[in-house]
């Protein structure tokens, strides 16, 4: 927290002394040089040059600084979400030309009617020693200074566009990080977890085969179930996406395995899911809807009470939409209550990491239920 406190301080002070750095250069870039020719009556002319500073830096500066916070934290992050590339080219471009009119247009407001020294003015100084007395700031200086003013904007549009460009990169480096580190983790930690899974399966093959003798159909079903269910999770699911077939293959698995812990009336499950050769060419990253259905059967059944859980795949374009609703039973735990389990903030985290900016969760109670409902744009 305070090594982030100190970044922040540190990047104030940066763009404090580049605007400052700014500032100066357009009262450096946006002077003005005059001559003025005086004749004294019938004798030889006098040509006196003058330097005249720009007197309004402080407005070009204002409308700079929203030409380049107005790109960089509103307009180029929507652009870049856009569809249409010559769209979002033509935002940018409409937003720099209106602050170019609107710089225009209030530095023109406020240059005053200025009267030009006459030139006995200008004579009775030069034969003093002085130089020519000041020429006040005109509409026609200001009008003469627009093409060093469409390049200041240019400049700034374009160092507006690198510095967001970078500030992206150096942003998604860090998420690639950050989920680089977290998958490594969860990984550790499950490794250190795990039983052997040679042992495991051969145990579950036994296991297997003794139901069979038995004559227990439904038990073998299940053993070659959680036998299937264990092996996506150990040897399928190290992948960065999976076929959606082969998830919801796992999701039918894993409701059939949940199932066998309550009575046929205590709860009822629908899974509507797109047919095969849809979902066999949708990938997605793996063990991503698992989570919403174990919670469903954790804290949406109850026993002795009628419950209800419908969960929803569908792909529309290249949108994939997850929903799950389960009974609400108000007293039971809801997910994002659950601070020993997976919790909602776990699941929020790992999307942010995998589809940052490119999904939308939503989830809380409504009409009786709990309601979950997930949009993810594919790639």
């Amino acid at each position: 927290m305070r090594r982030n406190k100190v970044r922040s301080l540190v990047e104030v002070i940066i763009h404090v002394l580049c605007w400052t750095g700014v500032y100066f250069a357009l009262k450096a870039l946006t002077a003005s040089n005059f001559q003025m020719v005086t004749r004294y009556g019938n004798g030889p002319t006098m040509s006196l040059n003058g330097h005249q500073l720009f007197p309004y830096p402080h407005v070009v500066l204002g409308v700079l600084l929203l030409l380049f916070y107005g790109n960089t934290f509103l307009l180029l992050p929507r652009v870049i979400q856009m569809k249409s590339r010559r769209l979002g080219i033509a935002a940018v471009t409409g937003w720099t030309s209106l602050l170019f009119v609107l710089n225009y247009c209030a530095v023109r407001l406020l240059i005053p009617p200025g009267v030009a020294p006459s030139a006995e003015q200008v004579r009775s100084r030069a034969m003093a020693g002085l130089p020519p007395p000041p020429t006040p700031y005109s509409a026609n200086d200001w009008i003469e200074l627009q093409g060093v003013m469409a390049a200041i904007f240019l400049s700034m549009l374009g160092i507006a566009v690198a510095f967001f460009f970078i500030k992206e990169w150096i942003r998604n480096d860090l998420r690639r990080s950050q989920a680089e580190a977290h998958q490594l983790d969860t990984e550790n930690r499950f490794l250190r977890s795990q039983v052997n899974p040679h042992f495991f399966f051969n145990t579950l093959n036994n296991l297997f085969s003794m139901a069979q003798r038995k004559g227990n159909e439904e038990l073998a079903d299940s053993i070659s179930k959680l036998s299937d269910m264990m092996r996506y999770m150990i040897y399928e699911s190290n992948t960065d996406t999976v076929s959606l077939q082969r998830e919801i293959a796992y999701l039918k698995d894993c409701v059939a395995l949940n199932k066998l812990r309550y009575a046929e009336m205590e709860v009822a499950v629908r899974f509507d899911h797109p047919v095969s050769a849809v979902a066999s060419g949708v990938f997605v990253a793996p063990m991503l809807f698992v989570p919403f259905l174990e919670n469903a059967f954790k804290h949406g059944v109850a026993i002795g009470r009628h419950s209800v859980i419908a969960l929803g795949i569908s792909v529309e374009g290249k949108k994939l939409i997850f929903s799950c609703e389960n009974t609400d039973h108000g007293p039971v735990k809801r997910l994002e209550e659950d601070k020993g389990g997976i919790g909602l903030e776990n699941v929020k985290r790992r999307l942010e990491l995998i589809y940052p900016g490119r999904h939308e969760l939503m989830a809380g109670p409504g009409d009786g239920k709990y309601i979950v409902n997930l949009q993810i744009e594919l790639a």
